[in-house]
């Protein structure tokens, strides 16, 4: 039976709203657990106690070790396309929802363990994490959150004193994860080919019922509730894909199964920064063909969308016909919009003003805005023949807007291709040295100077492998203000030394 606990109250809305699209489960007993890491802000905010999330007790409910009154543990099921290819049961092979929590805002959160052992989705893993792969979670997520791009979030890394078997002996871990929900493009396609089976909608229907209420209850009062459900997801991921396009973040993973409800980042397993901007970056050690590099990922999301488009037409219209009419112009207006907020981040990044800036005594010129557009949708080619580093272009522009050109001229292969470039940039900039110290300090609010670089990453996750957290702590430092330099930092905002190595990443199954 479920004991009492003053620390947490958990609500099960998932369980009792979605039989069929779960299996009850408890986690593996964790022998020694022990608190690697706290997220005490993320604590803050979904209103608990972080001293005492410390104590023993908290430590066992947060792996699973105690269930407390109000979670129903469970696996989640879900289907999902990886790398193309459908697999019709996935599910939380090593993972489970132990419940919602209503945070400090009055929002529900799900929280969620990875790493908790086996469940009947496990499909031959041994349902077990490492400590490396928990704490790059932890890392590159806070990372993300601090950026502004929305994003699962750590509550916590545990250290569950086993060894896992990998390449070699590691230490193990549970991640305790913070989500909006964990609905996936993956739980439709589940959903629908569990009520194409039975010959009803039951199923599918419950789901749609449960992410509207949940993510999109204006679609609630829509005309037409599911198709207003699936607009509301695609304007949800063009905007996140964007943000990850001007950032220089490299997902690696973006199977539908990996794709949320909520426009949440999700699964930071073989993610990746780039550094040298390159449309053709590719980081996972499984993504041999680039499926999932860089400059495919607008395309790969739209590709997803199609899929949970495939698995809601039932809800659309009963007519297949019809219901794929309906459809179509919101799937196709998926480009637009993702162009519409990449140009818009770009500009920023630029220090140009936005395309609706202006009065109606003081609109922007057409023909500067074509001079803009023009030069936003060159910036990608320029910076990838080039070799230029993405993060540090952008930051160092701010100070051409200042005056000094030296910084992001040493940036080029070709600084002469910079001096040919700079010219059109400055022209579409204000016209006073004040003004233009201005656009320079917002152009440093929205160009971080500090990104999970990936060597400060690895050094990090190998000293926390071997027990000693202090680089970890000073890199969590660095990337979770992003924005502000800082004296001593300097290490943190340097790419990966030039001839070195391609960098891979691994998912950590």
């Amino acid at each position: 039976m479920p004991s009492t606990s003053p620390l947490f109250h958990f609500d099960d809305r998932y369980a009792r709203d979605l039989p069929g699209l779960y299996e009850p489960w408890r986690a593996a007993v964790v022998p020694t657990p022990s608190l690697l890491i706290l997220n005490r802000a993320l604590a803050a905010e979904l209103g608990l106690d972080a001293d005492a999330l410390t104590t023993p007790e908290a430590v066992d409910i947060l792996v699973g070790n105690r269930v407390v009154e109000g979670s129903t543990p469970l696996a989640m099921a879900y289907a999902g396309h990886q790398f193309g290819g459908y697999s019709p049961r996935l599910g939380d092979g090593r993972a489970l929802l132990l419940g919602e929590i209503v945070d400090a805002q009055g929002h529900r959160r799900d929280l969620h363990l990875k790493g908790s052992g086996r469940t009947p989705f496990a499909r031959g893993g041994d349902g077990k994490a490492a400590v490396g792969p928990m704490l790059r979670e932890y890392v590159v997520s806070e990372a993300m959150h601090a950026l502004g791009i929305p994003t699962t979030r750590a509550l916590a890394v545990v250290a569950t004193g086993e060894e896992i078997a990998r390449d070699t002996l590691l230490p193990g871990a549970v991640l305790v994860r913070v989500a909006a929900s964990h609905l996936r493009v993956g739980s439709f396609e589940f959903a629908a080919a569990f009520d194409a089976e039975r010959g009803n909608l039951d199923l599918l229907r419950r789901l749609a019922d449960h992410a509207i209420a949940r993510h999109a209850p204006v679609a609630a009062h829509a005309a037409h509730p599911y198709l207003a459900l699936y607009e509301h997801v695609v304007a949800a991921q063009a905007a996140l894909v964007a943000r990850w396009m001007l950032v220089g973040f490299v997902h690696g993973v973006m199977n539908t199964d990996n794709t949320t409800i909520s426009g949440e980042t999700i699964d930071y397993g073989p993610c990746a920064f780039m550094d040298r901007h390159d449309p053709a970056t590719v980081f996972s050690s499984i993504d041999r063909q680039g499926r999932y590099a860089y400059g495919n990922q607008p395309r790969i999301l739209q590709w997803n969308l199609a899929r949970l488009a495939e698995a809601l037409l039932p809800l659309f219209d009963e007519n297949e016909e019809r219901a794929v009419a309906a459809a179509t112009p919101v799937l196709e207006g998926f480009g637009a919009r993702y162009l519409a907020a990449w140009q818009s981040g770009m500009r920023a990044k630029l220090g140009l003003r936005p395309e609706t800036a202006g009065t109606d005594d003081d609109a922007p010129d057409p023909t500067e805005s074509e001079l803009a557009a023009t030069l936003v949708d060159g910036v990608p080619h320029l910076l990838a023949t080039q070799q230029v580093d993405h993060t540090l272009f952008f930051r160092r522009l701010s100070g051409a807007a200042r005056g000094n050109d030296a910084a992001v001229r040493s940036l080029f292969a070709d600084p002469d291709a910079f001096d040919a470039w700079a010219p059109g940039w400055r022209a579409l900039l204000p016209k006073t040295a004040h003004e233009r110290l201005a656009v320079a300090d917002a152009m440093d609010r929205v160009n971080p100077i500090y990104i999970p670089r990936n060597q400060r990453v690895e050094h990090a996750l190998a000293a926390a492998a071997e027990g000693r957290l202090e680089p970890l702590h000073a890199l969590l430092g660095a990337i979770t203000q992003p924005f502000d330099e800082r004296a001593g930092l300097e290490a943190y905002a340097e790419p990966a030394p030039a001839g070195s190595d391609p960098y891979r990443t691994f998912c950590g199954t």
